[in-house]
């Protein structure tokens, strides 16, 4: 076996450079001498179990055609080895892109996950699986063009079995998973850190990192936490194949022609010059280890492999200097954007450049704070005239709106004569003020009449019509109360205290569990709610909550159909409850069956954050 570089293998690859060893077989990078071109080079002795296998996925590999493999240029046996020769490919591979740039922005996520199911959906069609679809096989090369590392041929490598086409479409939802948040959660085994979980569940993308859409993380979820019946579908697209997983990508992405021309604008593998230029196959080989699909592996690294130096893992030994050192993902500076028409996040940072300061404000000119003090005796003069001196007296002070005599013109004093009863015109000008209120009050009270007379049916002619009219004072009767948790595990709030928001009594209240986080991007959950069934779909005017503490931040959902979360209803109005009373009216009513008050934001209370709802009255 090939042990030196300079050696010839097959008489026409040249190996130049060894780039990992294990368990009796080597990865090398080679020269095509008759092509002229860099190859990657897979070789174990023949007498190894896995020969035949490795042949046999070359074979199949070979019959996939697309663009984004790697593909296998040839295969053969002789002088005591088995080779598989392969593309060779420079560039950056996912997990160092993770390690090196962190999580990425969700757009980007999707779009090289996107590309790497095209080529997934295109093999499965042919009956070729990968087999281990990890970051490490994934690979961003120098023109940003995403391509596929050691298809089939790895998992031979690893004595894993072929045809697991559920764990292909469960290891590229992890991909997924992977790029939005820098950790892994598939069926193989990934130098990725192993991703957390909550009883047995993977913890949803959003749980993990703030700022990702709602879209990709209810997609995560379906993908790795498959538990409820019908689960896998959404938006018409079964993401228990990698058809429908990669269709569900590509409607987030949008035109990815547009992505295509960004990634080409990235310096992929150019630096930093530790990652210069990425092996272009999978160069681990180790001993076979099998997770059933769905099931999500402990760790990253095998113990027994970690315990023994000389059985470690070739993944790890190849990517252990930036896997290593970031097992925890840097976070990005500044407050994030959420655009709820694309469901794109990006990220608002301080400026750089300070606007100037404003300019200063003029000095005003100085004024007495009192009138000056008149001669005793002296009374008021009332002229409209100015005041006349008298010859020989000293000229008058510069007062304002006084003259040194203490005259001038005062509002409200008539001009030109003395009022002969001090005081008379403010008596009057203070009557007919308290005239204009009397009016002001006679006027509200008789509209308040007015507005009482016409709180009648709703459906009568010339009463409230719902659309800006008076509203209804009777209320629904409620057939029923749920809650709606469903990111909790067991998905259930408080179930048993539901009726409590709904029995008229405002001393007695459905409540929350007290969270150490408050909800939203930075907490453990996005929200939960109550959800009230009217009975049949209703025209709702306005709905009446009581809280119990405050500020709570909250939104109002209707719909005909029960919900299992957000997405089956329609969002129709956002608050924020100031205090424990709060109203919220339609312009134009609102139609549905099922009325949801979801909490977006509690109000903090000893220990932690809890809200409390102690009474719900919808009116039509």
């Amino acid at each position: 076996m090939p042990t030196s570089a300079g050696d010839v293998l097959a008489g026409r690859y040249r190996l130049a450079d060894l780039l990992s060893e294990s368990r009796g077989g080597q990865f090398w990078r080679a020269h095509d001498q008759i092509l002229a071109r860099h190859v990657a080079v897979h070789v174990i002795p023949s007498e190894d179990p896995r020969a035949d296998r490795l042949l046999a996925a070359a074979r199949r590999s070979a019959t996939v055609t697309d663009r984004h493999l790697l593909r296998v240029l040839d295969a053969d046996e002789g002088d005591g080895l088995c080779y598989v020769v392969n593309e060779w490919g420079s560039g950056i591979s996912l997990d160092n892109l993770l390690s090196i740039e962190g999580p990425l922005e969700p757009k980007r996520a999707a779009w090289i996950c996107s590309e790497v199911g095209i080529a997934i959906t295109a093999a499965h069609a042919a009956g070729v699986t990968h087999g281990r679809l990890v970051p490490e096989n994934v690979l961003v090369d120098l023109s940003g063009a995403v391509r596929i590392i050691g298809f089939a041929v790895d998992a031979a490598l690893h004595g894993l079995p072929d045809g697991r086409e559920s764990a292909d479409v469960v290891d590229l939802g992890a991909l997924v998973y992977a790029a939005l948040t820098g950790k892994w959660a598939g069926v193989s085994r990934s130098v990725v850190p192993a991703a957390p979980d909550d009883a047995g569940r993977v913890l949803r993308p959003r749980r993990v990192r703030a700022g990702i859409p709602r879209a990709l993380d209810s997609l995560c979820d379906r993908v790795l936490n498959p538990a409820e019946v019908g689960a896998h579908v959404r938006d018409g697209h079964d993401l228990k194949t990698a058809r429908g997983l990669t269709a569900s990508l590509r409607d987030f992405v949008g035109d990815p022609a547009v992505m295509a021309a960004q990634e080409a604008t990235r310096p992929h593998g150019r630096a930093p010059a530790e990652h210069a230029e990425q092996v272009a196959a999978a160069p681990a080989l180790e001993d076979p280890v099998e997770h059933p699909p769905g099931t999500v592996p402990e760790g990253s690294v095998d113990p027994d492999d970690a315990a023994d130096p000389d059985d470690s893992d070739p993944d790890t030994a190849a990517h252990s200097g930036p896997a290593a050192e970031h097992s925890e993902m840097p976070t990005q500076a500044g407050l994030p954007i959420f655009d709820d028409a694309s469901e794109d996040v990006s990220w608002l940072s301080p400026r750089d450049d300070r606007p100037p300061p404003p300019p200063p404000f003029d000095d005003l000119p100085e004024r007495p704070l009192f009138a000056p003090d008149s001669p005793p005796g002296s009374r008021l003069p009332v002229s409209s005239a100015a005041p006349v001196p008298v010859p020989g007296s000293p000229a008058p002070a510069e007062y304002w709106p006084f003259d040194s005599t203490g005259g001038g013109s005062l509002p409200g004093v008539r001009t030109g004569e003395q009022d002969p009863v001090p005081g008379r015109s403010w008596l009057r000008l203070a009557m007919l003020i308290a005239a204009v209120v009397a009016l002001v009050v006679a006027l509200a009270f008789a509209y308040q009449l007015g507005l009482g007379s016409s709180r009648t049916d709703p459906e009568e002619p010339g009463n409230g019509n719902g659309n800006g009219g008076p509203v209804p004072a009777e209320a629904f009767e409620v057939a029923g109360i749920i809650d709606l948790d469903p990111q909790g595990t067991p998905p259930e709030e408080n179930r048993d205290l539901v009726g409590l928001a709904i029995d008229g009594d405002p001393e007695t209240a459905w409540r929350t569990k007290v969270y150490f986080q408050n909800f939203g991007p930075g907490g453990l959950k996005s929200g939960l709610g109550l959800v009230l069934d009217l009975g049949e779909s209703r025209l709702i005017g306005s709905v009446d909550v009581l809280f119990r503490g405050s500020p709570t931040e909250f939104e109002i959902h209707v719909g005909d159909q029960e919900p299992a979360d957000l997405d089956d209803l329609t969002l129709v109005a956002e608050e924020t409850a100031a205090g424990v009373e709060h109203t919220v009216t339609f312009e134009d009513r609102v139609e549905g069956r099922y009325l949801l008050i979801w909490l977006t934001s509690l109000p903090s209370v000893d220990g932690g954050f809890r809200a409390e709802i102690a009474d719900v009255v919808v009116h039509p």
